[in-house]
């Protein structure tokens, strides 16, 4: 039994259960921007990757760009089974995938023995979907926003993924609530170990709103106010990390 991931930097993820390779949220190559266009805010990472091979499942938590990346879904097999909530499906539909899955948050699911709940996540501006992944390999909590779905029972978890920064702006808070989130998280699921996640992999940002974002705290006293029970994690993007041989 292996439970396995690889950070891609943003928030993207390989998951491995045991033979079964999960990607999540990939932006492997190319910028991307949000409406109304660069101008307000654009993206660049620092190195470029391919598309891991053999894949099992691609697992979309949202549908913006930093989560459902057009160029680099476009690398994928257009057959490769999607999982993801209703605006993530849209943008698949639309690139031509054709086995998808539509889970809303409550709604559970189960690929080649693995069982997909979603759960409610972020609202940017709908609510979009975190997911509570269980397998004989482990089990693992992923919301890349920082919020924790309250109608989730307690229960313990392998491993959970998950924002350990707060990401803000001045006149409309944060949008990402890592610091806040982390105990909460901790007494919730007791993982063993904690992942963190979505603002790593040194992603260069320009436009109107790169200057103003506000990031509080850190991953690292982030990490140092959980229990030594749980460890932490800040991945190195490409770096396989085994959580559970």
């Amino acid at each position: 039994m292996t439970l396995a991931a690889t950070y891609y930097g943003a928030n993207g993820w390989l998951l491995e259960f045991n033979n079964l390779r999960v990607l999540v949220d990939p932006w492997l190559r190319g910028s991307l921007s949000f409406p109304p266009g660069s101008w307000l805010l654009k993206g660049v990472l620092p190195h470029e990757r391919p598309a891991p091979g053999t894949l099992d499942l691609l697992l979309l938590t949202q549908g913006l760009a930093d989560h459902s990346h057009l160029e680099s879904l476009d690398l994928l097999p257009r057959d490769l089974p999607v999982i993801g909530s209703a605006s993530a499906a849209r943008v698949v539909r639309s690139l031509g995938f054709h086995t998808i899955t539509t889970l809303k948050p409550g709604e559970t699911t189960n690929h080649q023995g693995l069982t997909v709940r979603a759960t409610a996540g972020a609202p940017v501006p709908m609510v979009e979907n975190g997911y509570l992944l269980e397998h004989e390999a482990g089990q693992l909590y992923l919301e890349p926003h920082g919020f924790l779905d309250p109608n989730l029972p307690e229960q313990p978890l392998d491993a959970v993924i998950t924002p350990m920064v707060d990401l803000g702006l001045p006149a409309l808070g944060a949008f990402v609530k890592g610091c806040s989130v982390a105990p909460e998280l901790v007494q919730r699921f007791q993982p063993t170990t904690m992942l963190a996640s979505t603002s790593g992999g040194d992603v260069r940002f320009s436009g109107a709103l790169s200057g103003i974002l506000q990031m509080n705290g850190s991953v690292e006293q982030t990490g140092r106010d959980l229990p030594t029970s749980t460890r932490w994690l800040d991945p190195t993007p490409g770096e396989r990390l085994v959580l559970k041989p």
